[in-house]
């Protein structure tokens, strides 16, 4: 059983309220994930997230292939951080904690994701050729959508490294 980890870090010049503001709008999620994936929440959007609320939508993280992923939001320190988990989706394992801290000139957001593939061997060999690639992709397309829509700190070296255990 091979586990892996995501670890991303992004600093943007605004409010630690504002950076928490929208994040915490679950149809935010859609504004920072690449059209090209299909991502359309179907239930639990509506609100504010809360813990215990569960989130529904629909991705296509490959063409041809659209999958229902289902989340908790598990876990919640108002103003600094949030964990949702999957429920129902693509992935064996999916736990991914979203932080925000006040650093010089604004905020800094991070993200790990610590995630398991389904079909033992196979997704391991998958895992460098297509899932590692898409969530490279994805996480490339927040951070330019994110300098875009709140602008870029200056010295903002991006962080993005992935870890097996």
């Amino acid at each position: 059983m091979r586990l892996y980890q995501l670890h991303s870090r992004q600093t943007l010049p605004i409010t630690k309220e504002r950076a928490w503001k929208f994040l915490i709008d679950p149809n935010n999620l859609k504004v920072i994930t690449p059209n090209a994936m299909g991502f359309n929440i179907l239930s639990g959007g509506d609100v504010p997230m809360f813990p215990g609320q569960i989130i529904q939508y629909t991705v296509s993280p490959f063409p041809g292939y659209t999958t229902k992923w289902v989340t908790e939001i598990t876990h919640i320190r108002e103003g600094e951080y949030f964990v949702d988990e999957q429920r129902f989706g693509p992935y064996s394992l999916w736990h991914h904690k979203h932080f925000i801290t006040e650093v010089t000139g604004g905020v800094e957001m991070e993200d790990i994701i610590d995630y398991k593939l389904p079909f033992g061997f196979l997704g391991q060999i998958v895992h460098p050729i297509l899932v590692k690639r898409q969530l490279q992709k994805i996480f490339d397309y927040r951070r330019e959508k994110l300098n875009t829509l709140f602008g870029e700190c200056q010295n903002n070296t991006p962080f993005l490294e992935f870890k097996s255990f």
